[in-house]
């Protein structure tokens, strides 16, 4: 179940950059806009997720969308493994990178914090951890953290059966993750009907319980409008099968 939670948001791609003059409001989404989700493991209800593009901030002398994304366990799940997790991604107002990013992970008997600086002239992210760990990992010109990452297919035209590769970091590692589209689907989710498209990370790019599940399975699908949003995630791996529908759409 950890595991899931880490990677709900992972399925992304080359993230296209927006010029200065078309500026946030061409963007699909607006600051406000709150996604909640229902979680499930197999048929059992296990608690919920909520998506949040929080606000237009500054930080390092950056201007930057904050974006939050938090999850919680219900009373069942909580149970056996309790979740309170929240995190925090500092992105650049065309979402062509990261600048900083925050996890405050209450996990089962995991309870830390890790920060993430990613520093492009120095060419280097800076990790940071609660317990006095730290360390570095040199990164391109561009590259989006595992949250960020989340919003990359609401700012393009999905097609069917396209690959695309963008560069990731969590702060400890480094990736070229391969995410390809696949067909359409009509979706159906408690917040409503959808027509959508798929999209498949490469699974051998993703760690944990990813790779030691031999036909592991992650997909999101996107509704084919301008909005373009999230309204299912779905992961099949060697410990079950766990879902993410979209419940609700606040501004």
């Amino acid at each position: 179940m950890r595991r899931f939670f880490c990677y709900l948001f992972i399925v992304v791609s080359f993230c296209p950059q927006l010029s200065q003059a078309e500026g946030y409001e061409s963007l699909p989404f607006k600051v406000g806009e709150r996604l909640e989700y229902d979680l499930a493991w197999g048929f059992l209800p296990v608690g919920r997720a909520t998506l949040h593009l929080h606000s237009l901030t500054e930080i390092n002398d950056v201007s930057c969308f904050l974006i939050k994304f938090s999850v919680r366990t219900n009373s069942f799940a909580d149970a056996f493994y309790k979740v309170r997790t929240t995190i925090e991604s500092y992105v650049t107002e065309d979402f062509s990178k990261s600048i900083f990013y925050r996890k405050d992970q209450q996990e089962g008997k995991t309870k830390r914090m890790v920060e993430v600086d990613f520093n492009y002239q120095k060419g280097k992210a800076v990790y940071k951890r609660s317990d006095g760990a730290h360390s570095s990992i040199a990164i391109p010109e561009y590259v989006l953290d595992p949250l960020a990452m989340a919003y990359f297919f609401r700012l393009k035209n999905l097609k069917e059966n396209k690959e695309w590769t963008i560069p990731t970091c969590d702060g400890k590692r480094f990736n070229n993750i391969l995410i390809r589209s696949g067909q359409k689907k009509k979706i159906s989710v408690p917040a409503g009907k959808f027509d959508a498209i798929e999209t498949f990370p490469e699974m051998k790019n993703l760690r944990g319980v990813f790779n030691k599940s031999p036909d592991g399975l992650l997909k999101v699908w996107y509704s084919r409008d301008r909005r373009q949003l999230p309204v299912k995630i779905s992961s099949k791996v060697i410990v079950g099968s766990f879902n993410a529908e979209l419940k609700n759409i606040a501004k």
